[in-house]
Parts: C-alpha cells; sequence; structure tokens
C-alpha cells in the first residue's frame, strides 16, 4: 500500500481517495460504474440474518449483514423486505435493519430470492 497518496492539497482541498481527483470534479460520484462507491462489498456469499437489541436501548431489530449488493439495490431491498414485513428499518453500513423480530420471514423471503441465509442470533 502506497502511503504517499494526497488526501489534502492547497490547491483542490480535499482529494478523491479512488480517483485523486479533487472532490468537487471526482469521477467516482458522477459515474457510479467506474469508481468503488457503487461497487459491492466482498464477502463469503453467506447471507446473515440475526436479532439484535445490544445499544438500541431495549428495542428488538433484526439485521440482515452480508447481502453482496451495491448500496442503491440494498436500499431497494431493505423496502422490500419492509413491506414482507409491515415494519419500518433502514439499510446503513452495507447492512438492512428491519425493526422487530422478524427472522424467520427474513430468511424465507431471502431464500426465495436465491440467497445463501445463515440464521444467527439465538
Amino acid at each position: 500500500m502506497s502511503r504517499d497518496r494526497v488526501v489534502y492539497s492547497s490547491g483542490k482541498g480535499r482529494v478523491c481517495p479512488h480517483c485523486g481527483l479533487a472532490q468537487s470534479h471526482c469521477a467516482c460520484r458522477k459515474n457510479p460504474r467506474r469508481g468503488p462507491r457503487d461497487s459491492v462489498p466482498p464477502g463469503d456469499g453467506v447471507v446473515r440474518v440475526r436479532r439484535e437489541t445490544q445499544g438500541r436501548r431495549g428495542k428488538t431489530v433484526t439485521t440482515i449483514s452480508g447481502v453482496p449488493l451495491a448500496p442503491a439495490e440494498l436500499k431497494q431491498l431493505a423496502a422490500e423486505l419492509k413491506r414482507c414485513c409491515g415494519t419500518g428499518g433502514s439499510a446503513r453500513d452495507g447492512a438492512i435493519e428491519i425493526q422487530g423480530d422478524h427472522r424467520d420471514t427474513l430468511v424465507g423471503e431471502l431464500e426465495e430470492r436465491g440467497y445463501t441465509v445463515k440464521r444467527a442470533g439465538g
């Protein structure tokens, strides 16, 4: 890994670490097919569905991680899964969060869509 990359230049301002251009002229943002901003995150091909309550003031949330989709497609999948469960949620940091404990429903739905699913979290 090269340590001589520029992250700030007094002539350009902030520099995109991926394309090397000023962030106001970033090629990654203008052409999502070129840049890593819309790339699929690496993974082992297994989608993990688990129930979480920690750090959520006692509220139960079902999280889905490891889905091999770009951020825009992940957001669309999250919307479809929320409709399937009839509840709220969000897609952030490469994971989908669905309010409530809907592991059984989500595992079934994701398997129907062709994903390899592993249920975790008790």
